[in-house]
């Protein structure tokens, strides 16, 4: 197998599905913000035998409120979670009392399992500024530890594509909002690809170093090419051995956790393909910048 850089053809795909995801915030269609994040009610009622989405919506339709969303769950498919936006602290009692008078006319059975949960807005911005913090700051750490480690141009370039990570996740999620929500389950999601994208850099650039020491001479690209292509198959290995247990979360578990196996899916994803098909490249080109000038001092 040859291997070529292709890594402005990558970069223009990458800016491509940021620039879609940009327009579309900016055209109101944004990132699909969970109750953890601008606040709501929670709530979850085992109905004891099958329950449709359709009538649990129906009956918050007749409360009055238009925002929320309905997951169907469990074995039997007994199980649902309400999740409802723009909720008042005051008003909690009353919207659960109203519900339960409502859907018990459809389901008699149906009792309430779990705490209800209320998150205020301030709360909300509270965990999205951690989250923004969180990311950084992993960055910043890992720039650092890369610098050290191999050199400050293997950390820029990690960085780069640990940030372009970040940006495609959040990219999926305003290009699906009407499949994922945002919500905590996503920054756990996030911060465990952070983690994971830096392994397979590391990876590739331990082996770009000691083919750098070995071919002193060939252009950096190449080491790259040749560095990309001796990882491979350790990259194949462990990319679908990992995407097998997500998936089979994502196909097989409940809400909760659906919610964060399908960022993880498309981290996992951009994780590898900014390791192999970006981050190398970036820094082979600052190494080339970098002989350049030291050839022309």
């Amino acid at each position: 197998m040859v291997i070529k850089n292709r890594s402005r053809i990558c970069l223009i795909i990458s800016a491509a599905i940021i620039l879609i995801a940009l327009v579309l915030t900016i055209l109101g269609h944004g990132i699909n913000m969970g109750i953890d994040f601008e606040g709501g009610l929670s709530m979850q009622y085992d109905m004891n035998t099958a329950v449709t989405s359709s009538d649990v919506s129906a009956v918050l339709s007749g409360m009055g409120i238009a925002t929320s969303t309905v997951t169907v769950q469990g074995r039997d498919n007994n199980e649902v979670n309400i999740r409802i936006k723009d909720v008042a602290k005051d008003d909690i009692q009353k919207v659960q009392a109203d519900f339960e008078t409502g859907i018990k006319e459809k389901y008699p059975e149906a009792t309430s399992i779990g705490d209800v949960n209320y998150v205020g807005p301030v709360a909300g911005a509270t965990l999205v500024k951690n989250a923004i913090i969180s990311v950084l700051l992993a960055a910043a750490l890992m720039l650092i530890y890369i610098a050290i480690r191999f050199d400050l141009n293997s950390g820029i370039a990690a960085v780069f594509g640990l940030l372009h990570d970040v940006l495609i996740m959040l990219s999926f999620m305003v290009i699906f909002r009407s499949v994922i929500q945002m919500n905590s389950s996503f920054i756990a999601a996030a911060l465990t690809i952070v983690g994971y994208s830096i392994n397979n850099t590391i990876v590739i650039f331990d082996r770009i170093r000691e083919n750098a020491k070995k071919m002193p001479t060939v252009a950096r690209e190449e080491v790259t090419n040749i560095s990309i292509k001796e990882s491979l198959g350790r990259t194949i290995c462990t990319t679908v051995t990992t995407l097998i247990t997500i998936v089979a979360l994502c196909i097989l578990g409940v809400a909760s956790i659906r919610e964060f196996a399908l960022p993880i899916i498309v981290g996992i994803l951009s994780g590898v393909y900014s390791a192999n098909m970006i981050n190398g490249y970036v820094w082979a080109f600052l190494e080339e910048k970098r002989r350049n000038r030291k050839a022309k001092a």
